[in-house]
């Protein structure tokens, strides 16, 4: 009978947390929690070993986070559905998990209600965030088309100007001389874009403005 049921990893640093939820789990009929991690790094020790249906993860765990450990999850196994446990409707927390590779964020104390609905929305492949986060992302939709964002693009008007020039292999001086800001302020943003982009240096930036069609190949 299990194997008609969509196979779960459930990773939470509460042995109390993760019991409950897994028993709310295992009472499903097509549902069923086969692997247990105690933190991230666990978790994708697990998930290297056995192959599952979703990753249940918490957000905040020791070693590893929640969402350190779905952004490498996302790497390593792109298909694969995550579903982000956290005690906070936190709008910041949302953003990071998303960005992750998350494709539904659940409120532990609502998750006897919304656990179950989420896991299997997420396995057929919609995304499910709680009611408060919907709102939070249309207020930022429009804020940062009001900012004059592009929906998809997660840099500033500024900052994309930034990356454009960065890749015409602009020096900072250069970049500081053609926007009219000071060498200091390209330093500060060009940091900002590459922890934001989650890139390293100028090769990287270089190939994400390639990709996001600033300039050509």
């Amino acid at each position: 009978m299990s194997a008609l049921k969509s196979q779960i990893l459930l990773a939470d640093d509460h042995n109390l947390v993760r019991r409950g939820l897994k028993l709310i789990l295992d009472a499903q009929p097509d549902l069923e929690v086969v692997l247990e991690a105690g933190d991230g790094a666990e978790a994708l020790s697990l998930a290297a070993g056995q192959e599952v249906d979703l990753a249940i993860l918490d957000i905040a765990m020791p070693r590893m986070t929640g969402l350190q450990a779905a952004a490498e999850l996302h790497r390593r196994r792109p298909h694969l559905p995550i579903l982000m446990l956290s005690m906070h409707e936190n709008e910041q927390y949302l953003y990071q998990a998303l960005r992750a590779g998350a494709s539904g964020y659940v409120v532990k104390n609502v998750a006897d209600l919304d656990l179950i609905e989420a896991c299997r929305a997420t396995i057929r492949g919609e995304p499910f965030l709680y009611p408060g986060a919907v709102t939070s992302l249309i207020d930022d939709y429009l804020r940062r088309a009001r900012a004059g964002e592009t929906p998809d693009d997660p840099l500033t008007k500024r900052e994309t100007e930034i990356v454009k020039l960065v890749a015409e292999s602009y020096t900072n001086r250069q970049i500081a001389e053609a926007l009219f800001i000071s060498e200091k302020t390209v330093d500060s943003h060009r940091a900002h874009i590459l922890e934001k982009l989650g890139l390293h240096d100028r090769v990287e930036l270089t190939r994400y403005a390639i990709r996001a069609g600033l300039v050509e190949p």
